[in-house]
């Protein structure tokens, strides 16, 4: 039956193929407009608790740099990690709370959407490969899923609250008092949790480009030194707060991914 199977997708002409995948697409986006009207629903309940949370001093990770370093910091070197750290996000414009309701629902139901996106491409790909190509097509398909969401966590527990403490915080004179604005606020919450999403998929590309015999180890290795500068500009992108405390919480992670990449493609 598979055999069959196999022969039917091989016989399909180009628009046949065009035609699968208009399917694929229709599918993906039905499921993204159920999941949005879904975050739509639910988004007013967790808005305090999870999207603000980084804004009040009981944000799990403050308390625990609190606990691991005392409550305050060095200023140049660390944010201050005291318990009663808190900013107020105002409201400037009159759509803006709306449009903010829409936008971070279409980025949530995105982020929740993206394991059934992977299935979609999955099952569209897998009649092209050979069956001993789909096993480890179908490893990289779970393994780029799972770094995704792993990237999106580190986003929203590390990189992102640091980023946005360490900001909220800095004053160029004491007479200048921040007040950030709803937009301003998600721009970089979102911003900063979906790079770092994709930004974790590093592994997956390096190990699409060494199957493609495009990517070598020995060229990964020979050009470390290289890689370093370059994952250290990426991490001050990333965390424009310029801090080396942040600066070293990106950068690890991202060097972390490099040397995992070196592991997994071919000599």
């Amino acid at each position: 039956m598979a055999q069959e199977d196999d022969v039917q997708q091989q016989e399909m002409s180009f628009w046949d193929h065009l035609e699968v995948l208009r399917w694929v697409i229709f599918r993906v986006a039905i499921a993204l407009v159920v999941l949005i009207i879904g975050c739509f629903i639910v988004l007013p309940r967790i808005f305090d608790t999870f999207v603000l949370g980084p804004t009040r001093g009981d944000f799990f990770l403050y308390k625990a740099f609190g606990l691991f370093g005392g409550g305050g910091g060095s200023g140049m070197f660390m944010p201050d990690f005291g318990a009663d750290f808190h900013v107020d996000i105002i409201n400037i414009n009159v759509a803006s709370q709306f449009l903010t309701h829409i936008s971070t629902s279409f980025w949530f139901a995105l982020v929740l959407v993206f394991p059934y996106l992977m299935y979609e491409v999955w099952k569209f790909v897998r009649p092209a490969l050979f069956p001993n190509e789909q096993q480890n097509v179908r490893l990289a398909f779970l393994s780029g899923t799972a770094l995704f969401y792993i990237g999106c966590a580190v986003g929203y527990c590390i990189v992102f609250p640091l980023t946005f403490r360490f900001l909220t915080q800095y004053q160029v004179a004491e007479s200048i008092t921040n007040q950030i604005s709803l937009n301003s606020y998600i721009s970089n919450f979102l911003g900063i949790i979906f790079i770092l999403g994709l930004v974790f998929e590093m592994p997956m590309l390096a190990w699409i480009l060494s199957r493609m015999g495009i990517l070598h180890k020995s060229f990964l290795k020979e050009y470390r030194r290289y890689a370093v500068i370059v994952l250290l500009v990426l991490a001050a992108l990333i965390t424009p707060s310029g801090d080396p405390f942040t600066l070293a919480v990106v950068f690890l992670p991202l060097f972390g991914l490099y040397e995992l990449s070196i592991l997994i493609v071919r000599k």
